[in-house]
């Protein structure tokens, strides 16, 4: 028996795989912003990692988000990879609507 809680942390990223690229960018990007709009001002590391992810991100919603370029299409592929467990903690709960 394992001494770990069995939690599993689920993301929009592992939740929307096999859905087209940009709704799953959109659904991560919301998450993020609905994860920066509940941390409190001493979070200040957070919040930078945040702010730079969607800053990122924003540069990269450029044009025709259902039709990209292969090479936006590349880099908001990495994007959602290298923010899939940014703002993720077994303790944070989603916020509803």
């Amino acid at each position: 028996m394992s001494a770990i809680p069995n939690c599993q942390i689920l993301n929009s990223t592992d939740a929307t795989r096999g859905q087209p690229l940009a709704a799953r960018v959109l659904a991560r990007k919301n998450e993020l912003e609905d994860a920066l709009a509940d941390l409190s001002p001493h979070d200040t590391l957070l919040r930078q990692a945040i702010e730079t992810a969607l800053a990122t991100v924003y540069m990269l919603m450029t044009g025709d988000l259902a039709h990209p370029s292969d090479v936006i299409a590349r880099d908001l592929s990495r994007w959602l990879e290298r923010n899939k467990h940014l703002a993720q903690e077994p303790t944070r709960g989603r916020r509803t609507r």
